[in-house]
């Protein structure tokens, strides 16, 4: 069942009552802050992987730090991570669960954010997967997802161009 939703100025669209509910599908932000600062220390650790830190690279790292919803200070420290990155055991240990898989499944989009996910980093997405106790078999799935997710990008621009 569809439902139409106003914006208050008459116009709106439709969005299938189903899916409303996973409108804000992240929960990164829920979590403790002691977590969402591992998660993005993780996330500097995999920008600097093959030792380049490509724009595309960069641009996902900063909107998930964004959805990390840190202090000032903290965000601070952690750009201070993609000059001097920590190592992955140091990361990895204050994840929890969630923040875990979390970290992985964008650990994920960053890896492939440059278009190929070199042998190293795919090293750190299976160690990632290890710690968070899920397969190898995830990760290649959310590879397929990323790729999935980066053909639907490009069909809306493909829209938009005509």
């Amino acid at each position: 069942m569809t439902e139409f939703v106003s914006n208050g100025k008459g116009a709106g669209f439709i969005i299938p009552r189903r899916l409303r509910r996973f409108m804000l599908p992240d929960t990164l932000h829920t979590l403790p802050q002691s977590e969402r600062f591992a998660y993005a220390k993780l996330l500097a650790h995999v920008t600097r992987i093959d030792d380049e830190l490509s724009i595309d690279e960069m641009a996902v790292f900063e909107q998930r730090l964004g959805t990390a919803l840190l202090s000032p200070n903290q965000r601070k420290e952690i750009r201070g991570f993609l000059k001097d990155p920590p190592s992955l055991g140091e990361c990895l240990e204050g994840l929890g669960p969630v923040s875990g898989r979390l970290a992985l499944r964008d650990a994920t989009l960053m890896t492939a954010a440059d278009g190929h996910v070199d042998p190293e980093e795919r090293h750190v997405l299976d160690a990632i997967a290890m710690h968070v106790g899920v397969s190898n078999d995830v990760v290649d799935s959310l590879l397929e997802w990323v790729l999935r997710g980066y053909d639907w990008m490009q069909d809306g621009l493909d829209l938009l161009n005509g």
